[in-house]
């Protein structure tokens, strides 16, 4: 998810410094039948964007998701979330 929203952001003309984005993954398990199955993938994006791109921050987040070839391959099967914390730079 981490590639689909960097390319989201570069179609909206947002371009990051190095290091001004990082993504942690969580992956949930539950036991069923005595087998562990991975059920949901929680990602939170930690973002140092420039000002004045909030919102198109905020849209690509909301979009990158549904583009997102590997959440898009769990649909059905594995609940894939995120969260985002923003902090302007400047």
């Amino acid at each position: 998810m981490l590639g689909t929203l960097n390319g989201a952001l570069a179609v909206r003309n947002v371009h990051l410094e190095p290091g001004a984005i990082r993504a942690i993954a969580e992956g949930i398990n539950e036991v069923r039948d005595g087998v562990p199955v991975l059920t949901r993938i929680h990602v939170h994006y930690t973002l140092r964007i420039p000002p004045g791109t909030r919102e198109a921050v905020e849209r690509a987040l909301s979009r990158h998701r549904d583009k997102c070839p590997t959440a898009c391959s769990l649909r059905g099967a594995v609940e894939v979330d995120w969260s985002a914390e923003i902090e302007e730079s400047g």
